[in-house]
């Protein structure tokens, strides 16, 4: 099936023949169903901290943390994506010239654009068509990715996703010496845009808030990319022969994360920010979601080194040892355990990396979110964040209270300090496969475990509600002009 060439294409990729014949395999085989045992609501396996004395603990918790220099706080954003979706109605305003409600909303709104300016002065006296027709191309806005267009006007400049995470970073993520570490996922094509508007804002930035920003890049790995299939379950090949290989979806992200040196890693999507003015409960919330880890993982952390003396202890005090984790597993981590397991079996579980996840209430159509889900390798009922792809029972969704709006913060390190290995915690049983088309083919395209459901299936997860004016994403150019954004 594969030639030298196809061998030595595989080899410069960095991706090994057995993995490009376990991807073929999938497009055969699909992928398992879940064994999903209900939507996970409050006080059924999402957390609702409601009262002050709660809040101030996990609170102090999280300043506690903070103290001690001798941690590692990282804010890890993906960035990598165009923004080019966002502008879908204004490219098709461009082609056709038919002014659609869509259309009159944005030409009605545009001196509340934070790129009016900007565009004013390249198309003052121009008509509407001609006028997006320069967002889109000269000012490159329909080829920029989104966290380099700016979004939020401030009476002294405007700003763009990118330095709005800056803030947020230095609201919530300063160290014990000032410090804020960034990292921004992006595309190999706007690399150096990337660092470019980072350093041309960073020492302003660095004397406003007193601190220094620490920003850091990577972009996704070519051997994270999956292999196109034709409908038969063949390689899909180019017109040249070789063959096709596209992006591999969010998962991919997960080698990224797993080469960040930090402790704790908060990760959220570089469009889901608000201007100065709305985001005290951002911060506040990601303060509260960073106290409850770090408090349940040194609870984890303490289990795990007594575990180690147990050893030595009589029968009946490892019994004993074995329902004190027994009960943390259930009551703090939202697990339901296999009537009969070891206590070997309890602290593996134990020992894995942590998140927790920051969960909206529903206002809109259920889909993806949070989800109790049994472990298909030890049967454990676990938290899980799936996407509606994933769930066949679509009467699941109808049930569900809550959706994920990717606010997540994790941590790392195991009990002894050292670094999880990241790809040994993902479910590579819950790729998505897609139909797609190149040159006019059909093609089976392969998505890897989504970065925050399958390539996190075996991590520890506690899911947190957390109110919906934490989340504000910016999915069209007319969502800028929603109040949040102003």
């Amino acid at each position: 099936m594969f030639t030298q060439s196809d061998l030595e294409q595989l080899s410069a990729r960095g991706i090994s023949l057995q993995e490009v014949e376990s991807q073929l395999n999938s497009f055969k085989t699909g992928f398992p169903a879940l064994d999903i045992v209900s939507a996970a609501t409050v006080g059924k396996g999402i957390m609702r901290i409601d009262s002050e004395a709660n809040k101030k603990a996990f609170l102090s918790c999280w300043d506690q943390y903070l103290s001690d220099s001798s941690h590692t706080i990282l804010k890890f954003v993906p960035a990598s994506g165009a923004a080019s979706r966002m502008f879908k109605d204004l490219f098709a305003f461009v082609d056709t010239g038919v002014e659609t409600p869509f259309i009159k909303t944005f030409i009605a709104g545009l001196k509340n654009f934070a790129f009016y300016e900007e565009l004013k002065k390249r198309a003052e006296g121009k008509d509407n068509r001609e006028l997006v027709r320069i967002l889109l191309e000269d000012m490159q806005y329909g080829k920029l990715p989104k966290g380099l267009l700016l979004f939020h006007h401030y009476a002294s400049e405007n700003r763009t996703p990118a330095l709005e995470h800056l803030v947020e970073g230095a609201m919530y993520a300063k160290n014990a010496k000032d410090e804020v570490n960034l990292h921004f996922t992006i595309s190999h094509e706007h690399h150096k845009l990337f660092e470019q508007h980072i350093a041309e804002h960073k020492a302003e930035y660095e004397k406003r808030y007193g601190v220094k920003f620490n920003v850091s890049f990577s972009e996704q790995k070519p051997s994270t990319d999956t292999i196109a299939a034709n409908p038969d379950g063949t390689p899909f090949r180019n017109a040249d022969g070789s063959l096709l290989f596209r992006p591999g979806g969010h998962g991919a992200l997960i080698e990224n994360l797993n080469e960040q040196d930090a402790d704790i890693v908060f990760i959220k999507n570089i469009d889901n920010v608000v201007p100065d003015r709305l985001k005290e409960p951002t911060v506040l919330y990601k303060r509260l979601l960073a106290g409850v880890l770090v408090l349940r993982q040194k609870q984890a952390f303490e289990l795990l080194k007594l575990a180690e003396d147990m050893k030595k202890e009589s029968s009946m005090k490892q019994k004993a040892f074995k329902i004190v984790v027994e009960n943390f597993l259930e009551d703090e981590l939202g697990m339901t355990l296999p009537e009969e397991t070891t206590l070997d079996e309890l602290l593996q579980k134990l020992n894995r990396p942590f998140r927790v996840c920051g969960m909206v209430k529903n206002e809109g159509e259920p889909g993806g979110g949070p989800f109790l889900v049994r472990n298909r390798k030890d049967g454990f009922v676990e938290c899980q964040i799936l996407e509606s792809s994933q769930i066949a029972d679509k009467s699941l969704m109808q049930k569900a209270t809550h959706f994920n709006p990717v606010d997540l913060v994790c941590g790392l390190r195991n009990y002894k300090g050292e670094r999880f290995h990241l790809p040994d915690f993902v479910d590579k049983q819950t790729g998505f496969i897609s139909q797609k088309s190149k040159d006019g083919k059909e093609l089976q395209a392969l998505e890897l475990p989504g970065l925050w459901n399958g390539a996190m299936a075996d991590w520890n997860t506690i899911f947190v509600e957390v109110p919906v004016e934490t989340f504000n994403p910016v999915k069209t150019v007319n969502d800028l002009l929603r109040e949040q954004h102003q």
